[in-house]
């Protein structure tokens, strides 16, 4: 028995790197948001998991990047995990340099949750529906401010398409992150947003902001007698999604075991729950479908980017 215990304290040590140690859980937004939030969620869950504590460490900035080039320099023992939103995938097409690639200096573990983004404005905004909005921004070019956590993010680069779909003209004001630019949209001080169902859905039931539109689908049961954007324009849908990665170099081993942590975790009742009834979809996906999905959506936004100039310096 001894001898086992030896064997399996040597596996773990040489997985996850130096026995004890706190693994920092990177999340290279604000807290508040929404990548933020799942990191919390989860972080508990690997900590139980891996026996470890497992730290959460917001470095936010340049739309995730200034986190993710930390991530990319980290150690491979184990001691450093990433969380990422969708901009993981576009980072690299809009900014010169920087410092890492997104598909190269980093393992893909898991595709963790998907959740749909609502088109969302501040009460003290005249349009309560797409059709509402299109008109006013028709009639006021220009004049129509949209947030975003920056250049190239989802939320940005759905508020192009719905600009080109239909014809308008807004005004971008980024953020560093989607805490602060719900702060002033629920403030009044922009006008509209797309941003994550989970952020949006407790904002728009204590009736601080109000939903035009939710970029599913169909309509989702949280946020029942909010319309789709496809009802007014069909085929158009909006989605943010959030995963975890660990440095390059990490050996199968280990990424194997944090994509079967992730999955536990997010297969728990209470976890699956709590994302759930806050608008998320559960995914759990594996290592080489992350992959794929991450590059499938650095193609699928390439485009946008280069028909809209879309470049930050």
């Amino acid at each position: 028995m001894k001898r086992i215990l030896t064997a399996l304290l040597f596996v773990s040590s040489s997985a996850f790197g130096q026995a004890g140690k706190p693994i920092r859980a990177i999340v290279p937004w604000p807290a508040g948001g929404t990548v933020d939030g799942v990191a919390r969620v989860l972080a508990p869950k690997f900590s139980e998991g891996l026996g470890r504590p497992v730290v959460v460490e917001n470095r936010a900035g340049a739309g995730g990047s200034i986190g993710e080039a930390e991530a990319a320099k980290a150690a491979d023992d184990g001691s450093t995990v990433l969380f990422v939103f969708d901009t993981h995938a576009v980072n690299h097409l809009l900014y010169k340099d920087l410092g890492y690639d997104p598909f190269k200096s980093f393992e893909h573990v898991s595709l963790l949750v998907t959740s749909p983004q609502a088109l969302v404005g501040a009460k003290n905004f005249a349009p309560s529906s797409v059709a509402e909005l299109v008109a006013y921004a028709k009639a006021n070019p220009g004049k129509v401010t949209y947030a975003t956590v920056g250049a190239g993010s989802s939320n940005h680069l759905n508020a192009l398409l719905l600009s080109g779909r239909t014809g308008i003209e807004m005004t971008h004001v980024p953020y560093k992150g989607g805490a602060p630019m719900m702060i002033d949209l629920v403030g009044g001080q922009v006008n509209v947003m797309f941003v994550s169902a989970p952020q949006a859905i407790p904002q728009v039931r204590a009736g601080r902001i109000k939903a035009l539109a939710i970029g599913s689908a169909r309509r989702i049961e949280q946020l029942p007698d909010t319309p789709t954007v496809a009802d007014t324009l069909p085929g158009f849908t909006a989605q943010s999604w959030v995963g975890l990665l660990l440095p390059a170099g990490a050996p199968r081993e280990r990424v194997t075991r944090y994509n079967a942590e992730a999955k536990k975790a997010l297969a728990e009742p209470e976890v699956r729950g709590k994302l759930l009834a806050q608008g998320f979809e559960v995914v759990g996906s594996g290592p080489d479908e992350f992959l794929a999905f991450a590059r499938a959506e650095s193609d699928k936004w390439a485009k946008v980017i280069r028909d809209y100039n879309i470049r930050v310096e």
